[in-house]
């Protein structure tokens, strides 16, 4: 393990002796209970005495323990340590994380045992995927009973995933949006209405300050005066170039109660209705809408029981663009896991139906937040943590009609990170353009990003080998290591594909009755192309049966022992029966007439098996061939010619017929 160093109280059972009036610990560790992480770690550090450059380390703790306070500074200590790798990882600061994890995995007290687990999701938010599988593998094999064992289990599934996926990335651009936009605090949920980017942002606001209070070691309360919370959710817009350095970013002009924070926009289509997530402090979060009455908006109201209790927790709307539907997350009862997906229909007087979930294709038993639904193309696209990926929420991708559904795929590296990735919307009308919101790049908040998908063509002609004709009706197959598509020729014999990432490819072309052939397109061709790779190829028609020649396979005189250039000929068989793995050949040879019946005879059914025995050398199956000698009996040239009525040899028809076939005998 790398060596983390820490600045420590020289004697840190200062704690229970020191002369302040206020404890920092005690400090910190109510921030921690009332899950203020970042007050927390500001208070875990001023206890530490961990200054601003946290990579300065000294003085590790240890010697014996000679006294209670001794223990008891100890103890003080480690937990000082955990709970700021807890606060750090809670608030989102893996970098911060993974430096006290790192400590806290050397404490013996097993309080602290599910640190190693921590420290493993610290360094795989942090792309270090080798040492988070090395510390997820420590955990299971010194915890093989703890309930977190199935959970590092699929974070060893998600770490190779990762690395997996980022040897292909996808072909995607990722940019993130201006700061104008990306201002301080979480920017996230991003849509486009017309000309204008709605998006929820925390930026802190004018706060006056607050009074805690904090029990001293002595007993007694003391007041602390911290500013208040300034990074409250709001909704935002900002028209027109968001490149642009002047341009204006305005807090929608809602009303809404005092410390009532409010995110995730979601517009009908007239973009007359909006629909967004609400909670106060302490309080489930529910649906609202408000709807747009001479260019103002009313005051927001609770979309309904269907959607909203006092007992769960509604969030992240969407709206179709057909305005039918209302699609949402939330941990009511009835669903699969934690958050699940659900919808409801809108009726025509904007009433709601009743919630309905996704279904267990969709949903896990962990979280699925923030739907999206492309009424054109029929998919889905929502985030999840409870499948492979790349850690935290991934983007997910399923198609279907709200009531079967595809298997979720995983849209790859880099519309996916090692942290968290949701909220995407779409900016044109097939979804290949829109917004994400990550923070792959930010050390504890989330950010937009603009993300466009691009797409490699894999087309071309196919034909048909003997006519150079078009090859209507054949089938070809693109498949690579995630799966397949598949396409039939029409009349123009042109075949098209659509490929998001340069991950190695295999084109399979076949038709009955025609020799299947197959194309491999590795990495390095795939990497050279921009847009578009275009080959024509052609397959090769056989009838059951007939006999096919094999032209220019020789043998030594008089033997039955192949030369060197026919075993060339011969490997043309070789993809033939790769390409076709369920078809089955004879090899037949054939000779002059030059020699005794029985003699010809046996030197060809010699040479027909010399034939199978080198291509079963090659790795072709032996129960895939037969051999067989046809001697002299099956000429497909006079051996002799009749030249002023007297028999003549005829060199030019005993050559043809000294000759090597093959024939299919079974598809």
């Amino acid at each position: 393990m790398k060596k983390i160093l820490l600045i420590l109280l020289v004697a840190f059972g200062g704690f229970a002796n020191a002369q302040y009036v206020v404890n920092y610990k005690k400090v910190a560790d109510t921030y921690f209970e009332n899950k203020d992480y970042y007050a927390a770690s500001t208070f875990y550090k001023k206890a530490l005495k961990i200054t601003g450059d946290s990579t300065q380390a000294l003085l590790p703790y240890g010697g014996d323990r000679k006294s209670a306070s001794d223990t008891k500074a100890i103890e003080d200590y480690e937990g000082s340590v955990y709970n700021l790798a807890e606060s750090s990882r809670l608030y989102r600061e893996f970098n911060e994380a993974e430096k006290y994890y790192g400590l806290a995995i050397s404490f013996t007290n097993t309080r602290f045992r599910k640190a190693l687990f921590y420290y493993g999701q610290s360094l795989r938010a942090n792309k270090k995927f080798d040492l988070a599988i090395d510390a997820f593998q420590q955990f299971i094999q010194k915890n093989s009973g703890d309930p977190l064992v199935k959970d590092a289990q699929k974070e060893i599934e998600s770490c190779k995933f990762a690395m997996e996926e980022m040897r292909f990335p996808r072909m995607v651009q990722v940019k993130k949006v201006p700061a104008n936009v990306n201002g301080l605090g979480s920017n996230y949920a991003a849509v486009k209405l017309n000309n204008e980017l709605y998006f929820t942002s925390s930026r802190p606001v004018f706060v006056g300050s607050k009074k805690d209070m904090v029990k001293t070691d002595a007993g007694t309360e003391v007041q602390v005066a911290t500013k208040a919370n300034p990074f409250i959710n709001n909704i935002y817009s900002a028209k027109g170039d968001l490149t642009s350095g002047d341009i204006a970013v305005k807090k929608l002009d809602i009303n809404f109660p005092k410390g009532t924070e409010i995110a995730a926009p979601a517009f009908t289509p007239d973009g007359n209705t909006v629909y967004f997530t609400v909670w106060k402090d302490k309080e489930k979060y529910a649906i609202y809408s408000s709807k747009k009455v001479s260019d103002k908006w009313s005051d927001p109201q609770p979309v309904g029981l269907q959607v909203n209790s006092k007992d769960f927790n509604s969030s992240q709307p969407f709206i179709t663009s057909d305005g039918k539907f209302l699609l949402f997350s939330s941990d009511r009862t009835g669903g699969y896991g934690k958050f699940d997906l659900w919808y409801c229909a809108i009726r025509s007087d904007g009433s709601l139906g009743q919630a309905v979930n996704f279904g267990s294709t969709i949903n896990t038993e962990n979280d699925e937040r923030a739907p999206y639904y492309n009424t054109l193309t029929k998919k889905l696209l929502f985030s999840t943590d409870g499948r492979t990926g790349f850690g935290g929420l991934d983007f997910f991708e399923s198609e279907g009609d709200l009531v079967s559904w595809t298997t979720p795929k995983n849209l790859g590296y880099p519309f996916n990170s090692s942290k968290d990735d949701v909220y995407f919307t779409a900016t044109d009308d097939r979804g290949t353009k829109g917004y994400i919101s990550s923070d792959r790049e930010s050390s504890c908040c989330l950010e937009i990003f603009e993300v466009k998908k691009e797409y490699l063509s894999i087309a071309g002609l196919l034909t048909d080998c003997k006519t150079k004709l078009p090859l209507a009706g054949a089938s070809v197959t693109l498949s690579n290591a995630e799966g397949s598509q598949k396409v039939t020729t029409g009349n123009d014999g042109i075949y098209r594909f659509k490929i998001d990432s340069k991950r190695p490819i295999k084109l399979l072309f076949a038709k009955d009755n025609y020799f299947a052939v197959t194309k491999n397109y590795p990495y390095e061709e795939l990497a050279k192309a921009d847009t578009l790779i275009y080959k024509d190829y052609c397959l090769s028609p056989f009838k059951l049966g007939i006999p096919i020649a094999l032209d220019n396979v020789y043998y030594e005189f008089n033997s039955a022992e192949l030369t060197e250039p026919s075993k060339k000929v011969l490997d043309f068989l070789i993809p033939i029966m790769e390409d076709n793995p369920e078809m089955e050949i004879e090899l037949g040879s054939h000779t002059d007439n030059i020699g005794t019946d029985e003699y010809n005879l046996d030197l060809s059914n010699r040479r027909a098996k010399s034939c199978t025995d080198y291509l079963e050398s090659k790795g072709i199956a032996a129960a895939r061939m037969t051999s067989k000698g046809y001697g002299e009996s099956m000429p497909i040239a006079p051996n002799e010619i009749i030249v002023k009525r007297k028999k003549k040899d005829n060199p030019a028809g005993r050559a043809k017929n000294r000759r090597t076939e093959f024939k299919v005998t079974k598809k």
